[in-house]
Parts: C-alpha cells; structure tokens; sequence
C-alpha cells in the first residue's frame, strides 16, 4: 500500500486538498504514480494535476482516458480550465483537440476567450465566473440568488459583489461583509446611496501588463480585482491567489535569468535541452573570462617581476564581484516590486555607490594592512588598498546603472546583467590592481 492509498484510507473525499494529495504523488514511483492518478476522485484530479510541477503533467494525461480528462477540465474555474488545455496543447495537440470537442459550448467559449489574451496580459489570468447584480435588485433577492449559486457549485471563492448596469458596464464593488450590513428589504442603489463609504470599484483592464496587476494588489492590500474591457465591460476578476502565482513565477524567472538560467528549460525534464541554455550563458562566461585573460596578459612582466601580485590579484576582483551582485540584487529586485520610479535613478546610484565606497575603504585598509604584513612590502599593501576601493565603486556603479539601464531599454534587468557586471569588476579589478603595481612598485 503505498501513501496514496493510506491517505485515502484516512481521510473522507470532501476533506482532502489537492495539494496534500499532489505532495504524496510526488514521492511515488512512475508505476504507483499512474495507479494512484486512477484513485483519485475526478472532480479535483485536474486541480492535483495543476498543484503538481509541470514535469509531472504529462504523467497525468497519460494515465487518464479522454472522457477523464473532460472531466477533470470540466470541474475546473475558467482561468484553471486554459490553463489546463495550454499545457495539454503543449503534450499532445491531437489529444488537446479531441478533450475540447467533448466539451460543452460555454466550456470551449470561455477557454477560447481566454487563451486570445497574450500571456503577459491581465485577460490571461483572470476567471470568468463573477458574481453581479444591478441597482434596482433588492438586497434579500440578491443574497438568496448567490446563496442558490453557491449551493450548486457555480460560483467559488467570492468575496464581492459586483454592480453593473443593464450593459454590464461595472459601477461598484460591494464587498460581502459590507453587503451582509446593508438593509435587506432596500434596493442595492437606495443603500450605496445612503451609505457614507464609497464602492466606487479599482479595476484593472483586460489588456494590462499583469506585473502592474500584481502592484495594484500589493498597494492597495486587494483580495480580488475585477477586470474591464476598453469600454469599461465587466469581463472577469483575478483574485489574491492567482496573484501569489504570478508572484512566484516572476521571482523563479527572475533567480534564474541572474544566474544565466532558463526557467522554461530548467522546468523540462530533456537535459540537452536545458544543457544548451546553459552553455549560451557559460559561453558568453567564457569571453568575458578570455576579455580579463587578456587584460592581465598586458602585464605578464610586472608578474614575473613580483610573485606577490599572482597570489593578491584574485582578492581584488572577487571582493568587486561580490559587492557588484550584491547592488545588483538589491535593484533588480526592487525593480521587479516597482520600488523605484522613473525618477528615481539617480537617487539609487547615490546609494549603492555610497554603500560600495564605504567598503570599498573599510576592506582596504583591512587588506593593507595584511599584504604589507604579509609581503613585507608596505607599498605593496598601498596598492591593493587603492586598486579594491576603485573596484568596489565601480562595482556599486554598475551594479546599480546596468539594471537601471536595461529597465529603460524595456529589457528584464536580470537578463545578461551578471554577465557584464562579472566582466566589468573583473577587468577593473586586474587592470586597477596590476596597473597601479606597475607605476607605483616597478
């Protein structure tokens, strides 16, 4: 028996969450995995199936027959049924066909509405299913109709109540703990009327960026937006978790692109697919390696001259590559939260360059102090301490400029920035520290 089938043992249908039962899957072996698929209940199997890493989506669809999976796709909210065909699509389109063809009309309608949206826009993400009424409805009429829904399953996770017009244009948003006060036998226009609070609604539009979604939500502390088209038609709503989603997708992404990674190829299980990603990164690396090689080459004789220099050079460059990525990390993240305005570029230029020197001349001193002990060579230690603090500003320089700019450029200022910080701090490093050698000890 494995822990699949305890859990089931131990727990009613109705208590079980499709992310406890998606942990327990993926502990399974590949057999057990496709048996327990079969187990569970096919009301929630499509959730499981989307609680599970993507690596583990085609497993599912391979261990359920077509009438399963419109099922599965069936049971589903509007934004979870696309996101279900797309990975499907993705797998296999001729099975993806034949699951939508079994569909019902306003399945295939709402999941075609969906996936017109492009995947950065907030029509993508959003779910269908709202729950709204008019002006002239009487409060007790409205509460016995969502009472009604919500018995038959047709509407979940509601948290507000949308006013709209005979057109279906959004006037207000109402939500339930405020409905709950309102008096019952009063229309919904004679309470908001005498109400001394606004309902006037924060809506964000079909086709917005959805990271200026995610901002609306972390500013103004939402549990749901609704979503409008250009002519202010109510459309759809995202909600908190969704936005928790796309939070996390973002900050992967984001992890990944610093570190030179693709977070599509990491999320495959095909190596070489995921090897070439990386080797374009390691590539680019590799010249910015043979760019610092060659710096150091012009002074092979100052070298030669003095062993002492081979052995301290590497302070100097990785000390400027590690408080460049720290100034780096700082600003792409504060990027990525919308921290920093457009005005604010030089406000944290300031900052980062004032952080970067105020170590940079803490650290020389330390590492003076050292190499002239060490060496014996009280000029030596000169040297290194002038060479880390021209390092360390220039690596709180770019580390700060190089996202700024590639945020203006409407490029993700965590693609490539690691690349030419990791260059600038390394050939700085080798060209302030060997240079300096040069002219102050030779």
């Amino acid at each position: 028996m494995n822990k699949l089938d305890q859990y089931l043992d131990a727990h009613e249908t109705s208590e079980m969450h499709p992310s406890d039962i998606a942990k327990i899957l993926k502990q399974l072996d590949d057999r057990d995995f496709a048996e327990a698929i079969k187990k569970i209940p096919k009301d929630i199997v499509g959730d499981v199936a989307l609680a599970l890493p993507d690596r583990f989506f085609d497993d599912v669809v391979e261990s359920l027959s077509i009438d399963e999976l419109s099922h599965a796709v069936t049971e589903l909210e509007s934004d979870d049924q696309a996101e279900f065909m797309q990975g499907l699509e993705e797998i296999d389109e001729h099975v993806a066909s034949k699951v939508f063809n079994t569909l019902d009309e306003d399945d295939q309608e709402e999941i075609t509405r969906l996936q017109n949206y492009e995947e950065n826009e907030a029509g993508a993400h959003m779910q269908l299913e709202v729950f709204t009424a008019e002006l002239d409805e009487v409060v007790q009429d409205v509460i016995k109709r969502f009472a009604r829904l919500r018995r038959a399953k047709e509407i979940e996770n509601v948290q507000n109540l949308f006013i709209t017009d005979k057109n279906k244009k959004l006037l207000y948003t109402i939500g339930l703990d405020d409905l709950l006060i309102f008096d019952f036998s009063k229309t919904l226009q004679e309470n908001i009327e005498s109400a001394e609070e606004s309902f006037e609604p924060k809506v964000a539009h079909d086709r917005e960026d959805i990271k200026e979604v995610v901002h609306y939500f972390e500013e103004y502390d939402l549990s749901v937006m609704p979503i409008v088209n250009a002519d202010g038609i109510l459309v759809g709503r995202i909600t908190s978790d969704d936005i928790y989603d796309i939070i996390n997708e973002h900050a992967t992404e984001q992890m990944y692109n610093l570190a030179g990674v693709d977070d599509e190829a990491e999320d495959d299980e095909e190596v070489v697919k995921a090897g070439k990603k990386r080797a374009t990164w390691l590539s680019l690396n590799l010249l910015t390696a043979i760019v610092a090689s060659l710096v150091i080459g012009l002074f092979s004789d100052t070298l030669q001259s003095m062993v002492a220099l081979a052995v301290l050079m590497p302070i100097v460059a990785s000390m400027g590559g590690n408080a460049g990525t720290q100034t780096l990390t700082v600003v792409v993240r504060q990027l990525a939260l919308g921290d920093i305005s457009q005005g604010d570029a030089m406000r944290i230029i300031k900052k980062e360059v004032a952080i970067s020197l105020l170590n940079g001349f803490f650290f020389a001193i330390i590492m003076g102090i050292i190499a002239s002990i060490w060496f014996d060579t009280w000029m030596l230690g000169v040297v290194i301490a002038l060479s880390m603090v021209i390092n360390l500003f220039m690596a709180g320089f770019f580390g700060a400029t190089i996202p700024l700019f590639l945020k203006k450029m409407d490029i993700d200022p965590a693609i490539g920035s690691t690349v030419i910080l990791t260059t600038v701090t390394d050939v700085v490093g080798f060209f302030s520290f060997l240079g300096l050698a040069t002219y102050i000890l030779l």
